[in-house]
């Protein structure tokens, strides 16, 4: 493959919350459902991105993610599944689908999240990925990215094969896509059929309707567990059958169908080929007991712990501060801007570049790793402090709006989520690497037009010296004075004497 694979359209968080019912509720004749487990994934295009992953592709998603706790969900999981996300802003909350489980089967199906919101513009560089995508899928949920007009004069303009799976509030697919993917249902809300036709005559008839509609150049109707109905221009249909028992939970069975048909098509496959393969996979997914069983458990890779904090600037700390906070400066039409590190020992080289990162905007976000990410990149005996208190510590300075814990080894979780405008590296950094040498995090925060830019830093300010000298005994400062405490950040302003 020449390029990525895209997948366009709209994510949602799904849940599936498993319990067990032994009794019914007292005051209505209602089952009661008690929790023994749940497990979070992302839903609708975050899916399908997701299954082309674990199928060893390079998998883009371009989404729209809310500046909620949900958007910051999605966003660790899908960095943890390796997908690369290429955000657009979303007004309003992120979508969730909660599945109430039992034994198996599905109880009740709660939806949250509202009206769907506005997708944002997409940036240069998510018009530069389409156009040299290998494939693009376009997973429409009806919720506005798939009409977002930019996005769709470039998935117009792409050389690439494009899979459309439509919805039917969606819009039309764009004129000359390789191939659209309806179901059944989706077939007869979208397009007039004859009454009392047959199953095959209903499906034939509806394909053709919608390939001379959208001028597609195939139609493959899905057909649950009977397999698939393609048709090209002209030709019989062809069916194609599934090779075994198709039963179990179908819950994302269309997106691992459209996925795989993706896959193959952006290898070279016929159209013909590719809806043989992803009636295969769609089969085996299905047989193999579905999204239960078809993606790997998922990590933790952002943190929420500000409802577990106290003390000074415990507030500002956790994904719902930042959210928050967000929502407040981008209402405004502010500049977010966002920094972050390890923080361990805070000293004077920090507060330094603390406090020209928030010169540059209407906010400062700190992105704090984990103790767990800490350790993995200096060692067993680091922190020095563990992450509460770096957070609160750094929560407490004038300069620092909001802080935000993650645990991946780089920030591009929690970097796809906030979206910061601007964001900010110590000068050591850039005398380390040579001044020609790009940030790590340049390239995400292209995805969705920010930059990335580094301020002076104080000479002689290192976490590992102050370590090592603390260890070896008292010694004077760097100044040449007298000796400094190792781990306090001297002359800083609390939240309480903030200044904004």
């Amino acid at each position: 493959m020449r390029g990525p694979v895209v997948v366009v359209g709209d994510t949602l968080l799904d849940r599936d919350v498993e319990g067990v019912v032994n009794r019914l509720c007292p005051d209505s004749p209602v089952p009661v459902l008690d929790e023994t487990s749940a497990v979070d994934r992302p839903g609708g295009a975050g899916l399908a991105a997701v299954f082309a992953a674990a199928q060893g592709a390079d998998v883009v998603l371009v989404t729209a993610l809310a500046d909620d706790a949900g958007g910051a969900r999605l966003s660790a999981l899908l960095a943890a599944a390796g997908v690369r996300v290429y955000p657009l802003a979303l007004a309003g909350a992120t979508p969730e689908k909660i599945r109430l489980r039992a034994r198996g089967r599905v109880l009740l199906r709660h939806d949250r999240g509202g009206p769907s919101g506005e997708p944002g513009q997409p940036s240069d560089e998510v018009l530069r990925v389409l156009a040299a995508a290998s494939a693009v899928l376009v997973s429409d949920y009806g919720r506005g990215v798939a009409r977002q007009p930019a996005l769709r004069a470039a998935l117009a303009a792409t050389r690439a094969p494009v899979v459309w799976d439509p919805h039917p509030r969606g819009p039309a697919a764009v004129p000359g896509v390789h191939l659209a993917t309806p179901n059944e249902s989706e077939v007869r809300e979208l397009v007039p059929t004859l009454p009392g036709a047959s199953r095959i005559a209903t499906a034939s008839q509806g394909a053709q309707g919608l390939r001379r509609r959208w001028r597609a150049g195939a139609v493959a109707v899905t057909l649950g567990g009977d397999g698939a109905l393609l048709c090209h221009a002209g030709s019989t249909p062809l069916v194609v059958p599934t090779s075994g028992s198709a039963e179990g939970d179908t819950c994302g069975a269309g997106d691992r169908f459209a996925a795989a048909a993706s896959l193959a098509l952006a290898q070279g496959a016929l159209v013909s080929e590719a809806v043989q393969a992803a009636v295969a996979e769609a089969s085996a997914y299905v047989a193999g007991g579905g999204v239960a069983t078809a993606l790997p458990p998922p990590v933790d890779v952002v943190n929420v712990r500000g409802g577990r904090q106290s003390g000074v600037g415990a507030e500002r700390v956790g994904v719902a501060a930042v959210a928050a906070l967000l929502a407040e400066v981008r209402g405004a039409g502010g500049t977010v801007v966002a920094t972050g590190g390890c923080f361990d020992l805070l000293h004077a080289g920090h507060l330094a570049t603390l406090q020209a990162a928030r010169q540059l905007g209407d906010c400062l976000i700190v992105c704090v790793n984990s103790d767990a990410s800490v350790a993995g990149l200096k060692g067993p005996q680091r922190p020095v402090l563990p992450e509460g208190d770096r957070a609160r510590l750094l929560a407490a300075l004038s300069c620092v709006d909001a802080v935000l814990v993650f645990d991946e080894p780089t920030p591009e979780a929690v970097l796809s989520w906030v979206r910061p405008d601007v964001w900010v590296k110590g000068g050591d950094y850039a005398s380390g690497i040579g001044d020609a040498a790009p940030l790590p995090e340049a390239d995400v925060l292209r995805r969705w037009g920010g930059n990335t830019v580094v301020v002076p830093y104080l000479d002689g300010r290192s976490t590992s010296d102050l370590i090592a000298r603390a260890a070896a005994g008292p010694a004077l400062g760097t100044d040449g004075g007298p000796p400094q405490p190792v781990g306090v950040a001297v002359g800083v302003t609390t939240a309480g004497e903030r200044t904004r």
